[in-house]
């Protein structure tokens, strides 16, 4: 039986593989809809080997259900999930995702401004961003209760730190010869940041709040493990790992997947449309 789910699983591979191949090396190789396909055969060929391999060592459920026990409960359990959905990441994440970016924007300005603060803050923003979330996440739980605020602001001190460094490495992204062209024209600083600084700036920008957005989903799940009314992704994550029921755990991380990935992508579509101008936007013609 091992054996024949290993050739099986094998098969599986070299199908999706062969049908990839075909798509990525064809005549329309180039189009949009096989730039979709490509990615979807290969996550579908990972799922159809997970199912096969599953189902063919009879692998206990506990230990690693089939995703077509996951997608069953994931279908079953939509009202939680969205209200974890709700509560952990348009709440929780979100929230501190704001507070957080734009509080590192202003500590960026006012850094930019200042040697001395530059110096200053961007130590202390390291030592930040080194503090591990099981100690930060308690104290903030203590502070401001097991709600949606608490984890906002363990949220907001995470994502602080990558948003603050992009951010005043980008506004120094400008040449000696840029400043000085502004300069003879009569721009003062604030002209210069809003007309030279600042637009140079945004692909670092945007290279900050793309990374931030993953650690805002991970700082509010893994917030939620040390205090959470009854809602919550972590708070589900946690309690299904101590009743054994796996499969929901898994539905919820297919959530936060969705949820990261979702963003992620949003804040790509952003920045192609802000630095349409940038090199690395420019499409190969």
């Amino acid at each position: 039986m091992t054996w024949v789910a290993i050739i099986g699983a094998l098969a599986i591979w070299a199908v999706g593989w062969f049908i990839n191949t075909r798509l990525a090396n064809g005549p329309k190789s180039d189009a949009r809809l096989v730039g979709l396909l490509v990615p979807i055969i290969f996550g579908l060929t990972l799922l159809l080997m997970w199912e096969w391999l599953v189902r063919m060592l009879e692998v206990n459920a506990v230990i690693l259900p089939p995703p077509s026990a996951i997608g069953v409960r994931f279908v079953s359990e939509l009202p939680r999930l969205w209200a974890d959905f709700e509560q952990t990441i348009i709440k929780g994440a979100m929230t501190g995702y704001f507070f957080g970016a734009v509080a590192a924007f202003a500590v960026a300005i006012l850094a930019d401004r200042s040697d001395f603060l530059t110096r200053g803050i961007l130590p202390v923003g390291g030592f930040m961003a080194a503090l591990p979330i099981v100690g930060t996440a308690p104290i903030f739980v203590k502070w401001l209760g097991s709600g949606w605020e608490s984890k906002a602001a363990v949220v907001g001190v995470m994502v602080f730190f990558p948003i603050l460094v992009n951010t005043v490495a980008g506004l120094r992204d400008t040449t000696a010869m840029q400043r000085d062209l502004m300069r003879t024209y009569g721009a003062g600083y604030w002209p210069s940041l809003f007309k030279l600084r600042l637009p140079a700036a945004m692909p670092f920008i945007f290279n900050g709040l793309k990374i931030a957005t993953t650690l805002a989903l991970i700082g509010a799940i893994v917030a939620e493990f040390f205090g959470s009314p009854t809602v919550g992704m972590g708070f589900r994550i946690s309690t299904s790992v101590g009743q054994l029921a796996l499969d929901m755990v898994w539905a919820e991380i297919v959530v936060a997947a969705i949820a990261g990935s979702t963003l992620y992508g949003l804040m790509a579509w952003i920045e192609g449309r802000v630095t349409f101008w940038h090199p690395s936007q420019r499409k190969q013609l």
